[in-house]
C-alpha cells in the first residue's frame, strides 16, 4: 500500500518513527510534511493527507499532531475520509475492520514511540471485514455524508 503521512509541529517528533515503521512493514510512504517544529496549522496537513487518499495517490493516511484530536476533526470534514484517533492497537485494527477507517490519527504528546509503532502496524495489517452489518452501517454513514 501507499501511505500518506503528515504532521504538524506537535507531531513532528514522531514522524520519522512512523515513516520508518511503515517502510519496515513493506509499504511505500508519501511524506507530506511538515519538516520541522516551526509552528504550522494542522488542518493544512490533514487536508494534504485527505486529498492524497481521495485522489487515490495513497491507499491510506496517517496524520500526527500533538493530541491527534485536531487532525482527526479536520480530516473527517473531507468526503470519503474516515479518520480515527487511536492510542491503542485494538482501535487501530478494529477501526479498519468494522468502520473502513482509512486515516489513522495519532497524538505525539500522548503516546510513546513503541506504542506508536504497534498502533501503526495494527492499522496497516487490518482489512475491512465486509460483513453485512459493517457494510450496512458504512452505507448509512455514506448517506449521512452525501446529505450533508
Amino acid at each position: 500500500m501507499k501511505i500518506a503521512v503528515a504532521c504538524d509541529h506537535g507531531g513532528f517528533p514522531l514522524k520519522e518513527t512512523i515513516l520508518e515503521t511503515v517502510h519496515a512493514a513493506g509499504h511505500e510512504t508519501i511524506d507530506l510534511g511538515t519538516d520541522s517544529q516551526v509552528s504550522v496549522d494542522f488542518p493544512e496537513y490533514a487536508e494534504k493527507v485527505g486529498r492524497a487518499v481521495q485522489s487515490g495517490k495513497a491507499d491510506r493516511g496517517i496524520i500526527i499532531c500533538g493530541s491527534g484530536i485536531g487532525a482527526c476533526v479536520a480530516a473527517n470534514k473531507m468526503k470519503g475520509i474516515y479518520a480515527g484517533i487511536c492510542h491503542d492497537t485494538y482501535s487501530a485494527h478494529q477501526g479498519v475492520e468494522h468502520d473502513e477507517m482509512n486515516v489513522l490519527c495519532l497524538g505525539a504528546r500522548i503516546i510513546g514511540i513503541e506504542i506508536a509503532k504497534e498502533i501503526v502496524r495494527a492499522f496497516l495489517k487490518a482489512e475491512f471485514d465486509g460483513g453485512e452489518r459493517f457494510v450496512r452501517r458504512m452505507n448509512k454513514i455514506r448517506k449521512l455524508e452525501a446529505e450533508n
